[in-house]
């Protein structure tokens, strides 16, 4: 009777550990490698493609293969994700060797190693009016809004230029993925983009919320693609995107954020 006892409180206790067992997430935020001027502050271009770079490319992907995580998320439209099947079942080596996207040098790189039969597109687009925000800062007469914006995108532009000039691919990765990153990354948000407008005038709040609508709808399909078999999983996003995870991922009991420095030590 007492083994009986024994094996049902085993059991119990199995159960209950697997049932709170949180899944590993392996958050790396980037730069985006093939730089296609999308993103307002406008950077240098880093030289992926060099021997260097593609070295550093291998063994950053071996290590993540070493991680095993069970699925990899990517910075792509999720209402393309036939596009993006048809895309990772193209032939390997001349991809390597012409497209400098991060989505291919690191994810589909890793996927392959790991023998994935596909990576996930996790990305959502909403709009994003930054003309409108300088609208609505005329409209007020915030010109201290306006040079601060000015100050700031200065700054972080010649930050991220030097930062460039002087890092290895394997710096630059680890250096977007530390707090201070995250903070270049929001602090305009909050600092300035919130405050835009006269009192009646929420373009700048909208903004804001607009961004984190983004994400929120990137990480819900990361939420609902993860599934009970999973036990890691890899996301691979802008370092904006990353900062904004990061916040989500201390709240959300299911997941247990693993830095890319654990991973690459």
């Amino acid at each position: 009777m007492q083994k009986i006892i024994l094996l049902l409180a085993l059991i119990t206790f199995n159960l209950s550990s697997a049932q709170t067992k949180k899944k590993q997430i392996l958050l790396i935020g980037t730069f985006h490698f093939a730089n296609p001027g999308n993103d307002i502050a406008k950077t240098k271009t880093f030289n992926v493609m060099s021997e260097k770079s593609q070295k550093e490319l291998e063994t950053i992907s071996d290590k993540i293969k070493k991680f095993g995580p069970d699925k990899i998320f990517v910075e792509w439209k999720f209402t393309k994700q036939a596009e993006l099947d048809k895309f990772y079942n193209k032939n390997i080596d001349s991809l390597f060797k012409k497209d400098a996207n991060e989505i291919t040098q690191l994810a589909l790189r890793t996927a392959k190693k790991l023998n994935h039969k596909k990576l996930y597109g996790i990305d959502y687009r909403n709009r994003f009016s930054y003309d409108s925000l300088m609208i609505s800062m005329d409209k007020a007469n915030q010109k201290d809004l306006k040079e601060r914006t000015a100050e700031l995108m200065k700054k972080f532009e010649n930050d991220q230029n030097e930062r460039i000039s002087k890092s290895t691919l394997t710096e630059l990765i680890l250096y977007y993925n530390e707090k201070e990153a995250d903070k270049d990354n929001l602090q305009w948000y909050f600092e300035v983009a919130n405050r835009t407008g006269n009192s009646d005038d929420f373009t700048g709040a909208s903004l804001v919320a607009n961004w984190y609508k983004r994400n929120l709808y990137m990480y819900s399909l990361i939420q609902k693609l993860t599934e009970s078999k999973d036990d890691k999983i890899m996301v691979l996003v802008g370092a904006g995107h990353a900062a904004m995870f990061r916040q989500f991922i201390v709240n959300d009991p299911t997941f247990e954020l693993v830095e890319l420095s654990t991973v690459l030590k």
